[in-house]
């Protein structure tokens, strides 16, 4: 039989989803609004085009990051292919010249004669699967209002929102290289580090905190900071809490040696590549809600940053997801009396449904579009090991235990603890890994035998 899926959102979890399908021999019509109806923050018409930051995190194999990587790699993600081909330095982290990764996953699915691209928005999910036989929702954060108010009819609640917030990017050429120096973190001085450190004086560091403090922001009527998801607090709100907080966590100087002086600065902010030729430098934890004019005038203050030319400014924009526990089961199917009684099913995936974090949305449509495939062949699908770290992930989003749902990454905070107790942190984590790695050969391993994976 020919299946025919509606896939509503052209971002990272859409598209690895509409891929996915495809190579299984169904026909997918992904639905993306832009560049009729854009959003406050993409800056292109690109699918799967990266808005905030252009890292996809850690690499390392006993690492949460690393280990999603690793799910993904075994089962056969475009997406991280995509990224692979297209990285740029980035110390142990895998981040991407996006422009080049957001194109070639462009091209790929153009290019797929299974794969028919949209460009229009979608506001009637139930008008959707009246044409498809199954539909997945991947619209991410800005879901346009009338998507969203359709979906609430679906859900019989209000979404949830938070608010999150883009780092700015400066272009290379007018970072002072005299100011700066090239080192990742423990790296010895004078190696050819992945990243540019931006070294504070003690008196540096109180100016520019002083300054940030006081400069005018981009705030909503009805703004409040509880609404702020931990992971993207902006800059200024992380300085609100504590001046020194910054130095703790964004500005940390950990690990750095400042060549000029050789001891390690009072404060230091990191910048990583944006591109594969170090075009252009994302300021790294740099979210932020100041005016452009105050972004301008404050992070000139920042030492090596005194004549930047910004790429693109920092910009917080609304965050929507849907009170994933009460309403998906763990296919990422919505569950509510009103969305069974739709014409075919409907998935959520992606930051609409609660997975902070690039790989995990990638990781999302995956797991959406092999719960479609086997829902569509009648086939059993496997159950996704709580022991993997995006199976310990999505119990966690799909538990109704799960109380004041907010989004989250992968982490190993969400597993289940070790059968013996290990009390060095990096011992802990290599059998973390090795359990996880183990748990995900069994289940690639019933993926084959249900014929859902080559």
């Amino acid at each position: 039989m020919t299946y025919h899926v509606t896939i509503v959102g052209g971002g990272l979890a859409g598209s690895e989803a509409a891929l996915t399908l495809a190579d299984r021999g169904i026909a997918v019509r992904l639905m993306e609004m832009r560049p009729a109806s854009p959003t406050a923050v993409h800056h292109t018409d690109a699918l799967a085009e990266l808005v905030c930051s252009n890292s996809l995190k850690s690499t390392k194999p006993d690492s949460a990051a690393g280990l999603l990587k690793e799910e993904l790699s075994q089962l056969g993600s475009h997406l991280l292919d995509a990224a692979r081909r297209h990285s740029v330095p980035a110390g142990g982290a895998l981040a991407v010249d996006r422009a080049k990764f957001s194109r070639e996953v462009t091209e790929r699915i153009e290019a797929n004669p299974l794969i028919e691209v949209v460009r229009e928005e979608a506001a009637d999910i139930a008008g959707l699967a009246e044409a498809s036989d199954a539909v997945i929702l991947a619209s991410g954060p800005l879901s346009s209002d009338a998507l969203s108010s359709s979906l609430m009819g679906l859900t019989g609640r209000s979404a949830l929102a938070f608010y999150d917030a883009a780092a700015p990017v400066v272009m290379a050429d007018s970072i002072d290289s005299e100011k700066v120096f090239r080192q990742s973190r423990y790296e010895d001085p004078g190696e050819a580090g992945d990243y540019l450190n931006a070294p504070f004086t003690k008196e540096e560091y109180d100016a520019f905190i002083e300054a940030l403090l006081g400069a005018k922001r981009v705030i909503a009527k009805d703004f409040e900071s509880r609404e702020l998801f931990q992971a993207c607090q902006p800059i200024e709100e992380i300085a609100r809490a504590g001046r020194d907080a910054p130095r703790f966590g964004t500005l940390k100087p950990v690990g750095l040696t400042d060549p000029r002086t050789g001891r390690r600065p009072w404060a230091a902010l990191q910048l990583r590549a944006e591109d594969a030729h170090g075009a252009s430098y994302n300021l790294v934890g740099f979210q932020t809600n100041l005016t452009f004019p105050e972004q301008r005038r404050v992070f000139r203050m920042i030492p090596g940053l005194e004549n930047a030319e910004f790429a693109r400014y920092g910009v917080m924009h609304r965050n929507t997801f849907i009170d994933a526990p009460r309403l998906l089961d763990d296919h990422g199917r919505l569950v509510t009396p009103e969305a069974r009684g739709l014409a075919a099913p409907v998935y959520v995936a992606g930051q609409l449904a609660g997975t902070e974090g690039y790989c995990e949305a990638i990781r999302s449509g995956l797991h959406a579009a092999l719960a479609v495939t086997a829902d569509l062949r009648g086939v059993q699908l496997p159950a996704l090991p709580g022991d993997t770290v995006f199976g310990a992930l999505l119990a966690y989003a799909t538990d109704p235990g799960t109380a004041d749902y907010q989004p989250m990454h992968v982490n190993f905070g969400l597993m289940r603890p070790l059968d013996v107790p290990v009390r060095n942190k990096r011992a802990r984590y290599g059998a973390y890994a090795t359990r996880a790695n183990e748990a995900l050969a069994a289940y690639a391993e019933a993926l084959r035998d249900a014929g859902l994976l080559p």
